[in-house]
């Protein structure tokens, strides 16, 4: 198996060439396009209906297995971004949900829960974590930043701002702000992480992407909306 990320830096989609019986397991909706490859449903019928029903998520996953003679598959985010590869030596990645794009390898997933916090922070309810030997690929709103945290380390997270973490990292989830601040002011929720590990944090936010297109589409606030160029 090789693999190539196009499009880069923005509008990235991955290319995946596999060999005869290989295999990768992705997110549902970002197969863009396939060659020579099969198409499994995977993932886990409960695991799809509580995220469809409580984050609007996708249903399934898809894995997706070349024929003898090989095979493509293009994968597209549905964020413009980026998209890296994180291999997996037996170890694992704690990934959020809407950063996971696919796996291979001899690789397993499963939900990390986040309690009742994560109901209010905008229908963000699971991770995901990925374990096992193989690799990974997240994709992320914006750039991927890369922070090694030596032990002992201590760093604070925006919660939107997380793509995925190694899972030797300690992390809690709490309140920043109380109610009013996230209501009305932003943040809401902040994850603490400690060291050792590494962390992988995402540029821009969606959420921040959809208040601003609400501030000029939404309601009275679109009437007599124009642009002014300066020069």
């Amino acid at each position: 198996m090789r693999f190539e990320v196009v499009g880069q830096p923005a509008y990235t989609a991955l290319r995946i060439h596999l060999d005869g019986g290989e295999s990768i397991t992705a997110e549902a909706g970002a197969m863009m396009a396939l060659e020579g490859v099969e198409t499994h449903t995977a993932g886990g019928v409960l695991r799809g209906l509580m995220r469809r029903v409580l984050a609007g998520e996708t249903l399934f996953m898809n894995t997706f297995k070349a024929g003898p003679g090989g095979g493509i598959v293009w994968l597209a985010p549905s964020p413009p971004g980026h998209v890296e590869h994180i291999e997996l030596m037996g170890n694992g990645v704690i990934i959020q949900d809407m950063s996971f794009l696919a796996y291979h390898g001899d690789v397993k997933h499963e939900i990390v829960w986040r309690g009742l916090r994560g109901m209010v922070s905008e229908g963000n309810l699971f991770w995901l974590r990925v374990y096992g030997h193989g690799g990974v690929w997240v994709n992320s709103y914006g750039y991927i930043l890369e922070r090694e945290l030596k032990p002992g380390e201590k760093l604070t997270i925006d919660n939107f701002h997380l793509v995925a973490l190694s899972d030797d990292v300690g992390w809690s989830v709490r309140t920043f702000g109380g109610l009013k601040s996230f209501f009305f002011g932003g943040e809401g929720f902040i994850v603490d992480v400690r060291g050792p590990g590494r962390v992988y944090l995402q540029t821009r936010t969606l959420p921040e992407l959809a208040y601003l297109i609400r501030r000029f589409i939404g309601g009275e606030r679109s009437k007599g909306f124009r642009f002014n160029v300066s020069i």
